[in-house]
């Protein structure tokens, strides 16, 4: 595919990191709930080697997925590495084994992660790591992240980071952080029906900061709209292929990071980069996301 299939390029602010803005999250290659290994191995690393084969070279994984298992499975499809890919990962959680999402986050907890990334990724240095707040509410708390960001800015000191972004925060914790090291992108929930951050987006672009929405799609519950039907049967697309777009429209530091374990469905995502959507289709999806709050209310 050419730059344009994959939505363009962006390069993290104060890095020699370049990628398309059209990328692949790996979390939905571990088993089911993010807990051990996929149903069909071979078909995640297939998904991989296609997504990559396609010109994706931005992956976002975490060594909690699984735990290990997502991480094992990059290192056994693409090791090693095509040079230019971006693989990006998160601290902050861990998985017990009664399968639940809980808080990492001492120093020691994140030193240890960065070093089963390392061992788990096959890496000498980790390309990007977000501080991930594991937290509730619209997704996010408000509290300081002053000690998580700074043990990470002293691991990158170290040599075992390259590059720092964050995860489920707030914009008060965003500011923070860059008071302590440069942060190069932010990964929030966000996508047609879920846009509290829509400042902060326009902000960080001002900023020339990657705003990484996860969950474009409406993660486990899939965004539902008649309006994004309507779209997506007047352009011959799906109503996902339409999700996808709009983000790509929303702002240019936006990066995409749709997961899936199907060849077919990846091809489906990637091929979204390649809609264009008229200012008056934009204005009718803007549209959604007011109707999600009107019905909330």
């Amino acid at each position: 595919m050419t730059e344009a299939m994959l939505g363009g390029r962006f390069t993290f602010p104060g890095t020699s990191l370049t990628v398309q803005r059209m990328g692949y999250g790996a979390m939905q290659l571990a088993g089911p709930g993010v807990w051990g290994p996929p149903k069909d191995p071979a078909g995640a690393v297939a998904v991989l080697r296609e997504a990559v084969a396609a010109g994706v070279n931005h992956i976002d994984t975490s060594d909690f997925y699984g735990p290990h298992i997502t991480n094992q499975i990059i290192r056994q499809a693409l090791h090693p590495y095509p040079k230019g890919l971006v693989i990006v990962t998160k601290l902050g959680g861990r998985r017990p084994p009664d399968k639940s999402w809980q808080p990492a986050i001492s120093p020691k907890d994140l030193t240890d992660g960065v070093h089963d990334n390392l061992r788990n990724l096959g890496l000498d240095a980790l390309d990007i790591v977000n501080y991930r707040v594991i937290g509730s509410g619209h997704g996010v708390e408000e509290g300081s992240i002053a000690e998580q960001v700074t043990v990470l800015a002293d691991l990158r000191r170290k040599g075992l980071i390259r590059h720092i972004g964050l995860s489920n925060v707030t914009a008060t914790q965003v500011a923070q952080a860059r008071t302590i090291t440069d942060i190069v992108c932010v990964q929030n929930n966000y996508n047609l029906a879920h846009r509290y951050d829509d400042a902060l987006i326009d902000d960080l672009a001002r900023k020339s900061i990657a705003y990484v929405p996860f969950f474009p799609l409406g993660g486990f519950t899939p965004l539902q709209s008649s309006t994004l039907s309507d779209v997506a049967g007047r352009l011959g697309a799906t109503p996902m292929q339409v999700a996808l777009a709009w983000l790509l429209h929303r702002s240019p530091n936006l990066l995409l990071i749709p997961g899936t374990s199907s060849v077919a469905h990846l091809r489906e995502n990637l091929a979204a980069a390649q809609l264009t959507l008229s200012p008056q289709t934009l204005a009718q999806l803007d549209g959604i996301a007011a109707a999600a709050v009107a019905v909330k209310h």
